[in-house]
């Protein structure tokens, strides 16, 4: 069952998780953001000691304690260490301990599939993180599910009853992410001239499907089985023995172990969509296991994203063998 939020218009449809998760002062910040900024809101910082801070439109903007924009610092509200042990707080549900797994990752997950990123003192045990502590910043990222962004790409990827391997490349915060969501939708459901597939998602960092408690929050697709906060390599391992997709979706590839598991799935038959960070082919050239996978000729798409008409434009699809452009003119 995906969360709907009724009487919420769908640009700020956030609002309902968020606020819940904040003390009641900050609460008062957040919803006085202006209408048409909150529509738009990317991300949310907050860090004990100084002031809060948005991301909206590619633009950053100091609050006031009234949800004001401002400028500059000056007059913003400052996060003190109550409202942070508060939020921290409501965010755990009041128990650290239960959310003690998603901790040593780096984040919390609040109910609609949100992440909260965190920053604090590092414990370590035997060389690795085992949770964290003192924790100073939050990151309340606001992903969106944009139904339908996924319609004026899908030919390039599907040819009749085929699934296409795809690449897709963009810098940060380019709707990599938004776009494989809706793919993963569209493969599994199906549409015109396409019937639908088995799809399974390795969800490493709890993004594309926006799992909470294991369940999809995110319209993923009727036929997707979700890996949720699995490292790729074992969750490709585990999607190829238990669940016998005809697709795997991973979030960012980027070292030598994924590439392995990803060309494990190629020879079980299986075919792979993914994405990483890069501007275009040449940037990705430049990076040694993107180099290598394009040497390969692993992918047989592969589609760049940008900002040239907006944020999550396509820019360019690649065939992956030839390296030529398919497309004739950048699409949003």
């Amino acid at each position: 069952m995906y969360m709907e939020y009724s009487g919420w218009p769908s640009g700020i449809a956030w609002k309902r998780v968020i606020l819940d998760a904040l003390p009641e002062n900050i609460q008062r910040i957040i919803d006085g953001i202006p209408r048409d900024i909150a529509e738009s809101l990317e991300e949310i910082r907050i860090r004990e000691g100084r002031p809060m801070i948005i991301h909206s439109r590619g633009k950053s903007y100091y609050l006031g304690a009234n949800g004001e924009l401002f400028p500059s610092p000056e007059k913003a509200y400052c996060v003190t260490h109550r409202d942070v042990q508060s939020i921290l707080q409501r965010m755990s549900n009041y128990s650290i301990y239960a959310v003690e797994e998603e901790l040593r990752n780096g984040y919390i997950t609040l109910r609609g599939g949100y992440r909260v990123g965190l920053a604090g003192k590092a414990v370590l045990e035997g060389g690795k993180i085992r949770t964290l502590k003192y924790i100073s910043s939050f990151n309340i990222r606001i992903s969106r599910e944009i139904i339908g962004v996924a319609d004026k790409v899908i030919r390039y990827i599907v040819s009749g009853a085929q699934v296409r391997h795809t690449l897709v490349l963009s810098p940060p915060q380019m709707g990599k992410t938004t776009l494989i969501r809706d793919i993963a939708r569209l493969l599994s459901d199906g549409f015109p001239g396409f019937k639908g597939v088995k799809v399974g998602i390795v969800d490493e960092r709890s993004e594309i499907a926006g799992c909470f408690q294991g369940v999809p929050q995110n319209n993923v697709g009727l036929q997707t089985d979700v890996l949720d906060a699995c490292p790729k390599v074992e969750g490709i391992m585990m999607l190829i023995r238990s669940m016998s997709p005809a697709v795997i979706i991973t979030d960012e590839i980027g070292r030598a172990e994924d590439v392995e598991a990803i060309e494990e799935a190629l020879n079980a038959g299986i075919k792979i969509i993914t994405t990483a960070h890069s501007s275009d082919i040449e940037d990705a050239r430049r990076r040694p296991i993107l180099s290598k996978v394009l040497d390969k000729k692993i992918f047989e798409r592969i589609i760049v994203l940008g900002k040239s008409m907006g944020v999550g434009t396509v820019e360019k699809i690649y065939d992956g063998h030839t390296l030529n452009n398919l497309l004739d003119r950048p699409v949003r």
